[in-house]
């Protein structure tokens, strides 16, 4: 009997070892698991830079602070599918956390809730996307980078991979042909196997290896968020520095950001490139603001105006599993005719730009119903904002 008592007792000492080891793993794989839960997803959202391991970028030494003048008014209804809605009503529905309107250089309207406050940290999701891109932009402007570089010229490991004989151009474009399924409503998709891996801290590097081509490179554009993290790689691969620094040296500090900013990290202490960027609402709405103002801001060139031009603009077909909209490079299209062009995260995180009228509409939410209607929500959003648009 006391072999048996002393057997357990070292077993139970083993256990509380290997938890107390093993105890931020557990702790992180615990709130993905519930990342999204109703009653977690506005804490986890607000505070993601507390949850998960990131880097620090500071506000910008000479921030660029833009003039306000309230009194915006939205429309009282707006239509999607033939179907009239109360704007009011669908702002809070869609667990709105921070709305922020820019006309012409100046604030018309701001707006938090659901405990977001005014300059706090927000998870951007793939939001990240497009400041990414701006990155690429400015990486091929300085001859580091082309956009017909191939991914295993520079990365060689990621020889004998799906990503063997993917461009630069591709991975903008979405058109690497790599097979990944972008289904957040089946466990078992390869963007929720990501997210598993990402609970775990694996590396995104050796994930991105994992991947297999599926169609020959260039041939089809399907959104595949592991080709925005493969561009962070060839980012500081070829501009010798992390995208934190990228991020602060070439945009946070020449565009004055307001606030601090932050990008989630593997174990490896490589940033998320496809989504792990956390900012303010303001700060997040001034990447819109510079695209608007075709790649100056706060008295600087970012990016060229070509370079804006071209990455907003719809590319050769419309994503295969996105009929309703096209993609430049990583900037959503709508199928319209009128010029506006959005940046988008899950669960309805949104930076809508429409030039002609000097428009940009920045939204940050926490809308669990996300899982299961993205993509509705995603065009009953872009309904929202088009008649906004059409209002002014």
């Amino acid at each position: 009997m006391r072999k048996v008592i002393y057997s357990l007792i070292i077993v139970a000492a083993l256990l509380i070892a290997i938890g107390f080891l093993y105890k931020d793993t557990i702790e992180r794989l615990s709130r993905v698991n519930s990342l999204f839960e109703p009653q977690n997803i506005v804490e986890n959202f607000q505070d993601a830079d507390e949850h998960f391991p990131t880097t620090d970028i500071p506000p910008a030494s000479s921030p660029l602070i833009l003039p306000i003048k309230l009194g915006f008014d939205f429309p009282e209804t707006f239509t999607h599918q033939g179907k009239d809605y109360k704007s009011q009503d669908f702002i809070k529905e869609t667990s709105t956390e921070g709305l922020l309107v820019i006309q012409a250089d100046t604030i018309r309207h701001e707006a938090y809730t659901l405990g977001l406050e005014q300059g706090e940290k927000h998870i951007s999701w793939s939001m990240s996307k497009s400041f990414i891109g701006t990155l690429v932009g400015i990486a091929v402007e300085q001859g580091k980078l082309q956009l017909t570089d191939e991914v295993t010229t520079i990365l060689s490991d990621f020889k004998g991979t799906g990503y063997e004989g993917v461009t630069v151009e591709d991975l903008l474009e979405m058109r690497s042909g790599v097979r990944f399924d972008e289904d957040y409503g089946d466990f078992n998709s390869d963007i929720n196997r990501f997210g598993r891996a990402f609970a775990m801290g694996t590396s995104y590097r050796d994930f991105a290896k994992s991947l297999e081509n599926e169609v020959p490179p260039g041939s089809r554009c399907r959104y595949v968020s592991i080709d925005t993290q493969v561009l962070g790689f060839l980012l500081t691969e070829s501009m010798g520095k992390s995208l934190t620094q990228l991020l602060q040296e070439y945009i946070w500090d020449p565009m004055g950001m307001e606030h601090s900013a932050g990008w989630i990290v593997d174990n490896e202490g490589f940033e998320m490139a496809l989504g792990g960027m956390t900012a303010s609402l303001r700060d997040f709405a001034k990447l819109g603001l510079l695209y608007l103002n075709k790649g100056q801001l706060n008295g600087q060139r970012i990016v060229s105006a070509d370079w804006v031009t071209r990455a907003t603009s719809r590319h050769p077909d419309q994503l295969a599993d996105r009929s309703q909209l096209g993609y430049g490079y990583q900037w959503w299209v709508p199928s319209n005719d009128t010029g506006d062009f959005m940046m988008v995260g899950i669960y309805d995180q949104f930076v809508y730009v429409h030039p002609a009228k000097q428009l940009i509409i920045a939204k940050l939410s926490a809308d669990h119903r996300f899982k299961t209607q993205g993509s509705a929500l995603k065009a009953q959003h872009i309904s929202f904002f088009q008649e906004v648009a059409k209002n002014i």
